[in-house]
């Protein structure tokens, strides 16, 4: 079985997350999938006009595929951003057109801009223009309680129209007031049968469906009917659900890391990540705290690796500490 990938990377990816898939997260799940895409935390368009462009912008280059998601409503803006994106060598630009947040909202983009196709439009025609990979957008069903189809599906017709033919589709509505961003990933309904008869509606363009997808089983019947499946917080809180995606959704062979493998080589990573960049490992070690779910002594693995009081020692050392507690009290 060969290690090249069977299908486009973006048949299973890992959701952009806020305050989550920084660039340590993402090194991390790289060495538990080799194939699937993932996305950058949103970095708006803002920050790199008048940011620090190499703190938002810098990835190791192991995370290939690896696609950077603007926030932004203004099209040169974004024009630009997108340019400084595929310079610092992403594979995809993607607009966020979902995020429901009243911060997000207050800066004019996000899910609020499912109001106004035309603007993203213009948005992602001014992307297509300066750039030479694929420009997609990720998008909610509807907003509000607006709940016809029509809705989304005239969304996606005017946008395709500019140059977008991925698109990431969270198949819930965003409720723009009254609901956190935690409730507005969970109050909604999923209705995923909308997203299926956008591919039906639109069988050139491609799509891939977000939303509460947990298990092989769930992301197998999307993939029947969808391009493909993009994973969120159970990717994150159960990474090691990814060990298995290469060969299950890929057709690649399987991951040889064992859950200590990958944890020895995140340890030499934040070592790396402390002499090059000053970076404590307990900033990297928290995307890490999942990894051994569901094994005996899980729960005292991750109050070693939760422990700032450790913090002066080396990460190696850490570890080391945390199998020892792990062994000695393995409830």
């Amino acid at each position: 079985m060969s290690d090249a990938p069977a299908f486009s990377a973006d048949r299973l990816s890992v959701a952009p997350m806020m305050d989550w898939t920084d660039r340590h997260c993402r090194f991390f799940h790289r060495l538990l999938t080799r194939q699937a895409l993932l996305y950058t935390e949103m970095v708006t368009t803002g920050a790199l006009i008048h940011g620090d462009v190499p703190r938002h912008l810098r990835f190791h280059d192991t995370e290939h595929p690896v696609a950077l998601q603007l926030g932004g409503s203004e099209p040169a803006d974004l024009a630009h951003g997108a340019k400084l994106g595929e310079q610092w060598g992403y594979d995809e630009i993607n607009l966020n057109c979902g995020c429901p947040s009243e911060r997000v909202q207050r800066g004019a983009f996000g899910a609020c801009l499912m109001a106004e196709p035309q603007l993203v439009a213009d948005c992602v025609k001014a992307m297509v223009d300066v750039v030479h990979v694929p420009v997609t957008v990720k998008h909610r069903i509807g907003i509000d309680k607006v709940e016809s189809y029509e809705f989304v599906r005239d969304f996606v017709g005017t946008v395709s129209e500019a140059g977008c033919r991925t698109f990431i589709v969270h198949a819930r509505n965003a409720w723009l007031k009254g609901l956190s961003p935690k409730q507005n990933r969970e109050i909604p309904p999923l209705r995923y049968a909308l997203v299926h008869r956008l591919k039906h509606d639109f069988p050139t363009l491609r799509f891939s469906v977000n939303g509460g997808i947990q298990t092989d089983a769930q992301v197998h019947e999307h993939l029947r009917l969808l391009d493909g499946v993009m994973v969120g917080r159970e990717a994150y809180h159960n990474p090691w659900w990814l060990a298995g995606w290469d060969a299950a959704f890929f057709d690649a062979a399987p991951n040889a890391l064992t859950r200590e493998d990958v944890e020895a080589r995140m340890c030499d990573y934040m070592a790396h990540e402390a002499a090059e960049h000053g970076t404590p490992w307990s900033n990297v070690a928290r995307h890490m705290l999942g990894l051994r779910n569901g094994l005996p002594g899980a729960r005292r693995w991750r109050q070693v690796w939760s422990d700032h009081r450790l913090k002066a020692l080396p990460p190696h050392e850490v570890m080391a500490r945390a199998h020892a507690v792990a062994v000695a009290d393995p409830a």
